[in-house]
């Protein structure tokens, strides 16, 4: 059997927290888009661990971990990341495993990335700047390096290849930077990398599915960043659908058993693209501060809002999520009013699905609930919640037509309410 686990919004869901926490419950977890642009941050025993490549199953002793074909590879941050937990006690190079078939970031990658952003002033996407789509560019443009390829002979010919047309792209940006000081880190992260395991990871996954083993999707992002059917061109460059668990992983369909859609009791979004239900207020800035809303990655503000939920729908219809977990239920604690986007005012009309583009034309059609201020992380049990959250959840279920069957009070990996019964609510 393999599950989906990946998030319904514009990223930072608190995916990674969800991962780890059900990982106990899998055998496999595995990577199937994104790359070291993912931030998924981990609090175990209090101590806080973001991991931006390694799966998120990695701090479970018995869970063996996949990097899919559908991941971009950094070489320099993967063994940084391997040493970091390497250091805290972390058994990670018997169980992770890396796809032949991932692509790998380049340190030209990384400057065209940086040289496109920068010259594209106001009109920047927000990118990163981790070199992901020019990465995923030479993906779908063939010319790509993948993991495999350092195993082989032709390696370091093929490298200087693809470092001459970067480099050649590069020279017609007003941009420099001195790519050889990179390089050197680079090259002793890809003698490392080739002492990693390196596998046919299709076949794998097929073996381990045949045995019996549980197996874990877990996705990167956010679905309204998706290339296809996110808020396009402010996406990233990888299907962070479902759909790319078979892609990615290569799967089949017919394997695909429960999606887990991850979202948080508000919205948050990195970098630029539209947001309808942006607070620039002191109301968003609240929000800010008691959901310590700043990129694992970039350390960037997040924008903050309420809860859209026709953005909400839309990804769950797109994904056929099965159940839903909802995450920093704490952060509305101390709030006496909240509230949901139902639908969207647009050219006079109300409509509840999601138009071609979104634009400043667009303004969100609330509803009010009244808050429960009182502090959730005490709770111990769904039941046990506060008369108005769970009247805020009943509203989000009827309205997705999909039961919340966890729900995140707080940042620790056992500060999670499991829901007895996954049937939607009165």
């Amino acid at each position: 059997m393999v599950d989906v686990i990946l998030g319904l919004q514009w990223g930072d869901e608190g995916k990674g927290k969800i991962v780890d926490y059900f990982a106990h419950h899998y055998d496999v977890v595995a990577r199937f888009q994104g790359g070291p642009n993912a931030g998924h941050t981990l609090y175990i025993n209090g101590e806080k661990i973001v991991l931006h490549t390694i799966p998120s199953g990695i701090c479970h002793p018995h869970t063996l971990n996949l990097i899919g074909n559908g991941v971009v590879i950094d070489p320099v941050i993967l063994k940084n990341e391997i040493q970091s937990l390497e250091a805290r006690g972390v058994d990670v190079k018997s169980r992770l495993f890396i796809s032949q078939k991932a692509h790998l970031i380049l340190p030209t990658h990384r400057a065209l990335d940086k040289a496109s952003e920068q010259a594209k002033g106001k009109a920047r996407i927000g990118s990163t700047l981790r070199g992901i789509g020019p990465a995923y560019m030479d993906k779908t443009g063939r010319n790509g390096l993948r993991v495999g390829d350092v195993q082989l002979a032709h390696f370091d010919k093929a490298y200087q290849a693809l470092r001459k047309k970067h480099l050649e792209l590069l020279s017609h940006y007003a941009f420099e930077e001195n790519i050889g000081e990179e390089e050197a880190a680079f090259m002793d992260a890809i003698a490392y990398l080739r002492q990693l395991q390196i596998i046919r990871a299709e076949y794998r996954l097929q073996d381990w599915y045949q045995q019996g083993k549980r197996i874990l999707a877990e996705g990167a992002q956010g679905s309204m960043l998706d290339i296809d059917f996110g808020t396009y061109p402010y996406v990233t460059s990888s299907t962070t659908l479902a759909a790319g668990v078979c892609t990615g992983l290569g799967l089949s369909p017919r394997q695909i058993g429960e999606v887990i859609g991850v979202t948080k009791a508000y919205c948050t979004r990195v970098g630029g693209g539209p947001f309808p239900t942006e607070l620039l207020n002191e109301t968003g800035e609240q929000l800010r501060q008691a959901g310590h809303e700043y990129g694992a990655t970039t350390g960037r503000p997040r924008r903050c809002g309420w809860i859209d939920l026709v953005a909400l729908r839309y990804t769950c219809m797109l994904n056929g999520v099965t159940q839903l977990v909802m995450t920093k239920t704490d952060v509305l604690d101390h709030f006496t009013t909240i509230q949901a986007a139902i639908a969207y005012r647009m050219n006079g009309q109300e409509i509840r699905e999601m138009p071609f583009y979104l634009d400043e034309t667009i303004t969100p059609v609330y509803q009010s609930f009244s808050g429960w201020q009182r502090p959730v992380a005490e709770v111990q049990q769904y039941h046990e919640l506060p008369p108005e959250l769970k009247n805020y959840l009943n509203f989000i279920e009827n309205y997705l037509q999909i039961p919340i069957t966890s729900l995140s009070n707080g940042p620790e990996r056992n500060q999670l309410l499991k829901r007895e019964e996954k049937t939607l609510s009165d």
